[in-house]
């Protein structure tokens, strides 16, 4: 492609705001969070596999599972922990010594513990407890960990229905405890972008310690949230591959890295060209088919149909691409129908090796629009026979 220089592999954005940031921290939680969706049960060996892929996506840290779910579990996370990835492994721990005792016989190299926070959750999962009771569940649970040398982080369920100076007493707590880390948890997705950067933003005015978001797409915004988390000053956020998880999902892993990267110049030493095979992973062990058109991987995002754009696409694809699907390891389509020109049926022509008069490329665009027209798909084959009757 003579048109590019070096690094010209998107299009430009200039009124995007760039956000500062070095040294995000992404901790997967794909094999925990994303096997809770409701019918996904990945085995050892698939979690495993999925492990693997992450770690060479190069994720920072990858929440391997939930040892005290069930033996099988325990053995699929302790398999990880010691599978020698450059990842760090967690498993997640609720608020108790047996939990945490069965993350360590996984061998894992840190926890994630957590208890709700919210005066809903108080009332009606912990019958009544009151804060400061929790309080006491969660800084035991962190000493616990620390004195047998995990790392750390202390998550407050359904955090961001917590009122502020709730949300920063715990956290505040769990500091003084000596957690590594502390995090946000959006558990049923109903925060909002500016809510997330006020809670976010008011956290680091009174913490020392790192700061990460963990998002739910009820209503579509965990990556959004997740980045304006980020733009107040969080060091972490979660994911999970395809935005699998419980309800309408999670932050998606592909969504989050591409729009940081692309959108924000933010530098993340990722390997990018795995991203495909591992959403494919994800999608057959899950179960759960990915939309055509779901963003950064789907089938369609690289292909084009419309004369217009394809005309535009074949003299420099970013103009009606935000990024080169090279980037991430993809390839583009042009896609025969309804809405092909002459440009489309050269192209494809081309890539055939046939040479066609003028007379011969109308007549070709002609019955491809009849065909897609009657129903029928205008794939490489239907194509084929078309040129080959047009030609003949």
């Amino acid at each position: 492609m003579d048109f590019l220089f070096e690094n010209d592999w998107k299009a430009p954005c200039p009124y995007n705001p760039k956000l500062c940031l070095k040294d995000i921290i992404i901790y997967d939680t794909t094999l925990r969070d994303g096997e809770q969706t409701p019918g996904v049960c990945f085995t050892k060996d698939q979690k495993l596999e999925i492990a693997i892929k992450l770690d060479e996506l190069g994720v920072d840290q990858i929440e391997a599972g939930f040892p005290r779910v069930s033996e099988k579990e325990k053995e699929a996370v302790k398999a990880i922990a010691n599978q020698g990835l450059k990842a760090d492994i967690l498993a997640l721990c609720r608020t108790r010594k047996e939990d945490i005792d069965a993350a360590i016989d996984c061998d894992v190299d840190g926890i994630i513990t957590f208890v709700a926070t919210s005066p809903l959750h108080l009332k009606y999962k912990f019958g009544g407890k009151s804060l400061d009771e929790i309080i006491k569940m969660a800084t035991e649970a962190i000493e616990y960990a620390k004195d047998h040398g995990l790392f750390v982080a202390f998550s407050a369920e359904d955090g961001t229905r917590t009122r502020i100076e709730d949300l920063i007493k715990i956290h505040k707590k769990a500091e003084e405890y000596k957690a590594d880390r502390v995090h946000i948890a959006d558990t049923t997705g109903s925060s909002t972008p500016q809510a997330m950067y006020f809670m976010v933003n008011m956290l680091k005015k009174y913490l020392n310690i790192d700061i990460g978001v963990h998002c739910h797409n009820d209503f579509g915004f965990a990556v959004i949230n997740s980045i304006y988390g980020l733009m107040a000053g969080a060091k972490a956020v979660s994911t999970t591959v395809n935005g699998i998880g419980e309800r309408a999902g999670n932050t998606a892993l592909e969504e989050l890295i591409m729009s940081l990267i692309v959108l924000y110049d933010v530098k993340l030493d990722l390997n990018l060209e795995v991203l495909p095979e591992l959403c494919r992973l994800v999608e057959k062990y899950s179960g759960i088919s990915l939309p055509k058109n779901k963003p950064i991987i789907g089938e369609l995002v690289f292909s084009h149909e419309s004369g217009i754009h394809v005309d535009a696409v074949i003299n420099n694809p970013l103009t009606y691409e935000p990024f080169l699907p090279e980037k991430i390891g993809l390839k583009r389509n042009i896609i025969l129908g309804k809405h092909s020109g002459r440009r489309a049926v050269e192209y494809k022509l081309k890539l055939m090796g046939i040479n066609a008069t003028e007379e011969q490329i109308c007549e070709i665009v002609k019955r491809v629009k009849e065909t897609r027209e009657r129903g029928i798909e205008v794939s490489d084959e239907v194509f084929k026979k078309i040129v080959e009757e047009v030609i003949r």
